[in-house]
């Protein structure tokens, strides 16, 4: 439990050793659906959320965050699962924070395979094995803004990037695949040179930015924002409360 009364779910996106130097916080792992609910059991103060799961766990409910709202918890939001949420739920008093959050609140991005990524388990420190769709388009504006690559030859690789499965998307495969499809040699052998230290990762600076927001809003002492809603309980929402708590005295009894 947090002394400090701060929470955040976090996974591949940083690493929790350095993600302890921007925020003293209890890091969870990435949020999936149930997991507010239980963490309201505990009277945060505030609950960030970077990282969470997808496909095969169900993913974060958003009346779960409304619930936590509605609760007087702050809920921040950004990078990755806490960029796609705090976009949707940001006119409800959920608070986003960064670049690709932005995006998403303004409909410069809409898909949500644009932050999604493989990673490792747990115990590795859920590593990433493929790289962000918004981390390949921040590098390759970049690599235009540094004069490496023409802007003609960005957005063709951003669309191979785009076409390719979430699960396969990395710097090598996009330029083995603009190869192959007749991109001058000379313009990727100039990336690919650049890449290793002109690569941005744009979820872990995000990531980042969130916690020093929440620091800096832990230091005032502010009260959270006011709930903009009404929150309505329903059978389902119940339900969910009931299943929540069942797990969560399953996980006691373990």
């Amino acid at each position: 439990m947090s002394t400090s009364g701060l929470y955040v779910f976090l996974g591949p996106t940083l690493p929790r050793a350095e993600a302890a130097r921007d925020l003293d916080a209890a890091y969870l792992p990435p949020v999936a659906q149930g997991d507010i609910i239980r963490l309201c059991a505990r009277k945060p103060r505030a609950i960030g959320i970077v990282d969470g799961f997808f496909e095969n766990i169900p993913s974060v409910w958003h009346k779960e965050i409304l619930h936590a709202i509605d609760q007087g918890v702050a809920v921040f939001g950004a990078s990755s699962m806490g960029a796609l949420r705090a976009a949707e739920l940001h006119p409800f008093g959920m608070i986003g924070v960064g670049a690709i959050f932005e995006a998403f609140r303004d409909g410069r991005l809409e898909d949500d395979d644009e932050v999604a990524v493989i990673h490792g388990p747990a115990e590795l420190g859920y590593p990433s094995l493929s790289e962000a769709m918004v981390n390949i388009r921040r590098t390759l504006a970049d690599a235009v803004a540094d004069d490496v690559i023409p802007a003609a030859t960005a957005r063709q690789l951003e669309g191979i990037a785009k076409a390719l499965p979430y699960r396969d998307r990395g710097y090598g495969r996009v330029l083995r695949l603009a190869a192959d499809q007749g991109v001058p040699e000379e313009e990727l052998a100039d990336l690919k040179l650049w890449l290793p230290n002109g690569r941005f990762d744009q979820k872990r600076d995000d990531a980042r930015e969130m916690l020093r927001v929440m620091r800096r809003w832990a230091a005032q002492g502010v009260a959270a924002p006011e709930a903009r809603f009404h929150f309505e309980r329903t059978v389902l929402w119940d339900r969910a409360v009931r299943d929540a708590a069942s797990l969560a005295d399953r996980e006691r009894l373990g």
